[in-house]
């Protein structure tokens, strides 16, 4: 495929992504894991794990606030540094309430798709990496199969520790650990990225900066947003209760699934993700952004409540795959929708707004999920989150579906 469309900021951010993605591919696998194995009890774990979300809430306004004053290369090396420290503190500290502190101030990523501090800003800074308003589509679809084809590869490593524990006599604690390292090598390659992107990413001289007050947002864009950022919260809220980090949590305690299989099942479940978005191009040029969004993921949360009651390990991988293969349609589609109805100067707001509500109503449900496991039984999560997710899908199609992108109309 020839990339030539999109500006060298545009591949370098692609790169970034790659990298970024394949750390977060093994660390979604073991964190929850770990942090049991080290004695953190489920409601624990819920916590820290809710600590990662809750930075991405933060860093999302602070984008929106700072980002065209201060910069936004400026703010995209601070958080690739933030990103070496908390993996760092992971490494050297089993400590809990370090591990919070790391997990608040850092960004430690454990859903097994992008949430935090990076996306808004790469997400309004895309568009403008392509000269034709038609390749948009193109680009957040190449963004985000690039992504998950490296979370993929990332997925892999995860079953690194237990070739380190049969051939190199490591305890199993002490091989988990090893892969904090390869977590901060690989934010150190990111943060080399950002600090070689030009000058053609930052707010054009005139243009007015994005901040966090709505002034300099059109009523239209701003009734979107708000819409937008109460519908995603409901999606995100539901998607809290299932990610990646719970979901190996539930292949290895339920079927008892070790490292290996659990790296072997994430990997090839993104790579059916990664093979999707580019399929939703296709099929949103047919039948429009927001259909797209709304039928694929539908059918993917009904199989998300059948998996809750999966009665052997060989059924669960089945239903499990054939949900992958459909449930993340909608991101490329989600972002490249908002991005082609609100204006080129509301874009980094739009992204941060809509982000943050994603991430704030995200960062309760892992917690509760350590509460409904111990109260329910361990595929309830499941169960909510399916049902909040299509409740989700209704209300974005009867709000949306009369508000066309350019291309679209």
């Amino acid at each position: 495929m020839s990339l030539e469309w999109i500006s060298r900021d545009g591949k370098l951010l692609l790169g970034a992504r790659i990298v970024r993605t394949f750390s977060y591919g093994f660390l979604s696998v073991i964190l929850a894991i770990y942090l049991k194995l080290i004695g953190f009890n489920d409601i624990l774990i819920g916590i820290v794990l809710t600590a990662t979300l809750v930075n991405s809430v933060f860093f999302n306004l602070f984008s929106s606030a700072y980002a065209d004053k201060i910069g936004r290369r400026k703010i995209l090396v601070l958080y690739a540094v933030l990103m070496i420290i908390s993996s760092v503190i992971f490494f050297v500290t089993d400590n809990y309430i370090s591990l919070i502190i790391a997990a608040l101030v850092g960004t430690i990523n454990v859903t097994g798709s992008e949430v935090g501090a990076f996306l808004s800003l790469e997400q309004a800074l895309l568009p403008q990496t392509v000269r034709d308003v038609q390749k948009r589509n193109s680009i957040f679809a190449i963004y985000n199969t690039v992504g998950t084809f490296a979370m993929s590869a990332g997925v892999l490593v995860s079953g690194l520790p237990s070739i380190l524990q049969q051939h190199y006599g490591f305890d199993q604690i002490g091989a988990i650990k090893s892969l904090f390292l390869i977590y901060a090598a690989c934010a150190i390659v990111v943060l080399v990225i950002y600090l070689v992107l030009s000058k053609s990413i930052e707010v054009k001289d005139g243009a007015p900066k994005s901040g966090l007050s709505t002034k300099n947002i059109s009523p239209k864009s701003r009734g979107i947003i708000a819409k937008m950022s109460s519908l995603f919260a409901v999606d995100s809220f539901g998607g809290g209760f299932v990610i990646q980090s719970i979901v190996s949590f539930w292949f290895y305690t339920r079927f008892g699934a070790d490292l290996s299989t659990l790296s072997y099942i994430f990997a090839i479940a993104g790579v059916l993700t990664a093979l999707s978005f580019m399929a939703s191009t296709k099929l949103a040029s047919k039948i429009g952004l927001v259909n797209t969004m709304v039928f694929t993921h539908i059918p993917s949360n009904i199989l998300l409540i059948i998996l809750a009651f999966a009665p052997t390990f060989s059924i669960a991988i089945s239903i499990y795959f054939a949900r992958m293969s459909i449930s993340q349609m909608d991101v490329p589609t989600r972002q490249s929708y908002l991005m082609g109805v609100v204006h080129e100067n509301e874009r980094i707001q739009a992204a941060a707004m809509t982000n943050t509500s994603r991430n704030i109503a995200q960062a309760v449900s892992p917690s509760l999920s350590g509460i409904i496991i111990q109260a329910l039984s361990l595929s309830a999560p499941f169960v909510f989150g399916g049902v909040l997710k299509i409740v989700y899908d209704v209300g974005l199609f009867f709000s949306f579906r009369k508000i066309k992108p350019p291309e679209e109309l």
